[in-house]
């Protein structure tokens, strides 16, 4: 497996791998994952053997970047591509000045995979799209 994470304009295949991942895997309605923010931010988009597999998203507010948008298409997970995304989005944020700090709404579900790449939970549950998150946050 040839695994590459850059970042990229191609929004539109971002979208398309939202849309699968979020909206018709997991229920989320469109007004709610097409929140506008996307021209704010940065794009990774991961490709395994040249095909889009994964991406994510970062928004820079004073020196917090907030990762979101993060989904793997649900046929190659646990193959290492989410980790790899984090990691990516992690370096490039390294990268930036004044950014200390990253953060991320994580599914409930996914808070041990977030732990286990630094970040701690903060905060209480809340809902996001229907779907139980809680906010984590860790230094760069």
């Amino acid at each position: 497996m040839t695994l590459s994470i850059a970042l990229t304009e191609d929004i539109a295949t971002c979208h398309a791998l939202r849309r699968a991942v979020f909206i018709e895997e997991q229920g989320v309605c469109v007004s709610e994952e097409v929140d506008g923010r996307d021209t704010d931010a940065l794009h990774l988009l991961a490709r395994k053997d040249g095909q889009a597999v994964g991406c994510a998203r970062m928004i820079i507010a004073g020196g917090v970047g907030k990762i979101g948008r993060v989904c793997v298409l649900a046929q190659l997970r646990g193959q290492g591509i989410g980790i790899a995304l984090i990691e990516a989005a992690l370096d490039c944020l390294r990268q930036m000045d004044g950014v200390t700090h990253a953060r991320l709404g994580a599914q409930t579900h996914a808070i041990g995979f977030y732990e286990r790449l630094g970040f701690v939970a903060t905060g209480p549950e809340y809902q996001d799209a229907g779907i139980a998150h809680r906010d984590m946050l860790r230094p760069l």
